[in-house]
């Protein structure tokens, strides 16, 4: 200590208590005997404030352990099934009060000029003309232009097929968990809204159904 300690701030008493950090100067007091190549080393002790943080956390560990798995006050697997029925009641509410963004037996398809245009844009993104191409005349992918289906060309049928995907081993993947509803629905009208339509190189007709009927 300095000569001066007496006269320091009563916050810079609390300070050095809690770090019981050495003045300059006073570096010989805790001097130790080891030399390395000249460098010699200073027995400082650990600060307070860290040993109490490290008691702080034993106590918290401890009580930790009796409250949880002593006790059972918590259990974190509880916790979760609470919460997940919270989420199903808060799910089935919202349903409740939108029931035209679920139902997809009622399902109707755009014919508005923006909402075609939308579902255009998205045909071309989720990369649909690769198989389709650019004019719905078919490559990989049969034609759907005109008003032969495998699936169905109304747009309930369009919807699912780009939902739950086309028939299995065929490379038409279900898109539910890609895109939203919504995108789903723009992009069966934009499809349907096609029919009819005289692509460049048709391919010729696939399936067996027939939408719109002749």
């Amino acid at each position: 200590m300095n000569k001066n300690s007496e006269n320091i701030s009563g916050w810079k008493k609390f300070m050095r208590s809690m770090t019981k950090a050495h003045d300059l100067g006073t570096e010989e007091d805790i001097m130790l005997d080891h030399d390395y190549d000249g460098i010699k080393e200073l027995d400082n002790v650990l600060p307070p404030w860290w040993l109490y943080g490290f008691y702080i956390t034993i106590a918290i560990c401890i009580f930790y352990y009796i409250a949880v798995l002593g006790l059972g006050w918590w259990n974190q697997y509880d916790e979760l099934a609470t919460e997940m029925e919270t989420a199903k009641v808060e799910i089935e509410a919202y349903k409740a009060a939108n029931p035209e963004l679920f139902d997809d037996a009622n399902i109707v398809a755009f014919t508005d000029a923006e909402n075609i245009a939308k579902g255009k844009e998205l045909f071309t993104s989720k990369t649909c003309t690769a198989c389709h191409l650019d004019d719905l005349g078919g490559s990989i992918g049969p034609n759907l232009t005109d008003n032969k289906w495998i699936l169905g060309g109304d747009i309930k049928s369009l919807y699912n097929t780009i939902t739950n995907g086309g028939r299995p081993g065929k490379g038409m993947i279900a898109w539910e968990s890609t895109i939203t509803r919504e995108e789903r629905i723009l992009l069966a009208s934009y499809i349907q809204s096609m029919v009819g339509t005289t692509p460049a190189a048709p391919k010729a007709a696939e399936g067996d159904i027939t939408w719109p009927e002749e």
